[in-house]
């Protein structure tokens, strides 16, 4: 299939996901923001079938708590095994009814199939750790042996960065309805992709935020985008200067 844009390392395809991805002869991290199906906006619709069509080892998927239980037995037939879930803190919310707590973030979910020392995973780490006393207690059996003292800062240096994240929301600017900020896409990307033959896909690329974070790391990109005017609008950005700048 003749891709829609093809440049400086990223590739859109328009077309649906499941039927694109199975001609794809690659080796790739998915990262992607599936539509959660919860409103009943016309876009707002789960796409079956899309777990099952990916040859990949690898995946990052954005979603809320209700979307991952309403499809859990879906991610474990397809061989998806939860490896960890971060927390993405916005600015803003939305609430949906009076009677709930303003909802302010959403769930990136790692997900991964084989064996877990297989899968590239580099670690991420932040540089705003305090010194301080470092006090150690024991570990619980269940977590096993690891090297002590790895990465846990008592001097303010580099520590693991943390699994709640907070990054403003595209709210004001963006150009897709869930736009994601390059900033919460940044270190999934340094996490779970290496610079040197890495690639990720996106099979929802929307307006293509996913695919310039992969670009700014230094990886090749493929997006799918079932909807023309997202791809319009993905690779107008791609081609643009955010490509290489710009870390909302």
């Amino acid at each position: 299939m003749k891709p829609y844009y093809e440049q400086s390392g990223i590739t859109i395809f328009h077309g649906d996901c499941r039927e694109i991805i199975p001609t794809l002869d690659i080796d790739a991290t998915v990262l992607t923001d599936p539509p959660f199906g919860q409103t009943s906006l016309p876009w707002d619709r789960w796409v079956s079938g899309w777990l099952d069509i990916l040859p990949f080892r690898s995946l990052w998927c954005f979603g809320t708590l209700r979307m991952f239980m309403d499809h859990a037995d879906e991610f474990k037939a397809a061989g998806w095994k939860l490896s960890q879930d971060l927390i993405w803190e916005k600015h803003n919310g939305s609430g949906f009814a009076a009677d709930r707590f303003k909802r302010v973030h959403e769930q990136p979910a790692h997900f991964y199939r084989g064996a877990w020392n297989d899968i590239f995973k580099a670690t991420v780490t932040t540089p705003d750790a305090t010194a301080r006393t470092s006090r150690r207690k024991q570990r619980p059996p269940h977590m096993g042996h690891c090297k002590q003292g790895s990465y846990e800062s008592v001097d303010g240096g580099p520590r693991l960065m943390r699994s709640v994240i907070k990054v403003r929301s595209t709210h004001g600017y963006a150009e897709h309805p869930t736009q994601k900020p390059l900033g919460i896409l940044l270190p999934l990307v340094e996490y779970s992709v290496p610079k040197i033959g890495g690639c990720i896909v996106d099979p929802f690329a929307g307006a293509g935020s996913h695919l310039i974070a992969a670009a700014q790391h230094g990886a090749r990109a493929i997006g799918i985008e079932i909807d023309e005017r997202n791809c319009e609008i993905a690779a107008r950005r791609c081609a643009g200067g955010e490509l290489f700048y710009g870390m909302t």
